[in-house]
């Protein structure tokens, strides 16, 4: 009611925004905490973080696989008092709810107040507020990224599994990120296309970081060929889903060309006995392995059966045919598949993407090697003190001989 009225003074046009919503994707394992208990935990740390009213649902859908939390709240802060105003004077409004200095402005031309028109007496009260104004920090551009943070550490405290972790997307990662399908929307089949271009560079993103392509460099290429581009697009032609399929497509020819050309270099592994970073070793390692079979599938194996299927000619070679598509599919599916397996692959270490990793264990890298490299001349400087008391014992031996011999 209030924001309503805030609204109609304010003469704004468009809809009065009566408060603000949150979906909350939770993971599946969540639906074993008790509802309400869960609910209540999500809308209180909201309340106690903001200062704010707000309300919340739990929600899953008829598949089971997307469970999530409708949390609405007001951005206005519920006084502990109520605040009214009260006329020093009679006050007059029109029939647009306006005020006017004088009565005669909302008299017709009888004298008689005009429909819709009203009087409030001296002495009456005509505004009262529950709430105080909206909160300057809901209308600051750092807020849904704060929100997004403080939710997700606030899940991932209660998740078991480590692959189930929740992650926020980083804008300056080397990834694209992808659009959420909402139920019953009429574009649900062109943003579905999007999304799986969408993913199958964040797949090249990282067989690229990988086989040791700089993450300055992926970025490089998606401002080059796909930021930039989208701009000037949009600016030409105005937002055309199928432009904008296509910058992304070019984009992936592009990135994996680069991968294609680019020699890996898998670096040999230290012998130092520490846990955590054998562990890095060995995850590493893994990706590495994984990254060749892809590289060997799309630079070998796919090339060679689209070249057999190309070589096929005949009426009577059909069934030649359908059984090299199928192997073709296969292939193109393996590769997918081996792609998405290398995120797996760091979520179960705990890791939030390749990237992430990456970045850890090359700095983790430096760190063993500059302790080795210290143990290393630690280890030389006392083998040098060692040789020179050796040195020094020698020489005192062959002093003692000497007298020895003059006594004789």
């Amino acid at each position: 009611m209030e924001n309503q009225q805030d609204f109609q003074k304010s003469g704004s046009a468009g809809k009065c925004i009566e408060a603000r919503e949150l979906i909350i994707a939770l993971p599946e394992s969540f639906i074993k905490y008790q509802p309400e208990k869960l609910l209540k935990i999500f809308t209180e740390k909201f309340k106690q973080k903001y200062g704010v009213e707000c309300v919340s649902a739990l929600h899953h859908n008829k598949k089971k696989t997307n469970y999530h939390i409708h949390l609405i709240f007001s951005e206005r802060e519920l006084l502990e008092k109520e605040e009214f105003k009260t006329a020093s004077r009679n006050l007059f409004y029109n029939e647009y709810g306006k005020k006017v200095r004088t009565k005669k402005e909302i008299q017709d031309e009888f004298g008689k107040i005009r429909k819709g028109c009203t009087i409030i007496s001296k002495g009456e009260i005509y505004e009262r507020h529950s709430f105080g104004n909206k909160k300057v920090c809901f209308k600051d551009v750092k807020f849904l990224p704060e929100i997004k943070k403080y939710y997700t550490n606030m899940i991932n405290y209660y998740v078991k599994n480590p692959s189930e972790k929740l992650t926020v997307f980083d804008r300056d990662s080397v990834y694209i990120a992808t659009k959420k399908i909402g139920k019953n929307n009429p574009k649900a089949e062109q943003i579905k296309k999007d999304n799986a271009i969408r993913q199958e560079w964040n797949k090249i993103a990282d067989v690229a970081l990988v086989v040791g392509i700089s993450d300055k460099k992926i970025k490089a290429i998606r401002k080059n060929e796909i930021t930039t581009k989208i701009q000037h697009s949009m600016q030409m032609e105005g937002w055309k889903p199928e432009l904008f399929y296509h910058i992304i497509v070019n984009a992936n020819d592009i990135l994996k060309d680069v991968v294609k050309k680019h020699k890996m270099q898998l670096k040999p592994t230290l012998n130092v006995d520490i846990e955590q970073f054998n562990k890095m070793e060995a995850l590493n390692l893994k990706l590495h392995i994984q990254v060749e079979e892809i590289q060997k599938l799309e630079n070998i194996e796919l090339p060679k059966l689209e070249e057999k299927l190309k070589n096929i000619r005949g009426f009577f070679k059909g069934k030649q045919k359908r059984i090299l598509q199928k192997e073709i599919e296969k292939c193109k599916e393996t590769i997918s598949a081996s792609k998405e397996n290398l995120q797996k692959m760091v979520h179960q270490q705990g890791y939030k993407d390749v990237e992430t990793f990456l970045k850890l264990y090359s700095e983790s890298k430096k760190v063993v090697e500059q302790w080795k490299k210290e143990k290393y001349a630690k280890k030389e400087s006392i083998i040098e003190k060692l040789k020179e008391l050796e040195r020094k014992a020698n020489v005192y031996e062959q002093t003692i001989e000497q007298h020895k011999d003059i006594e004789r």
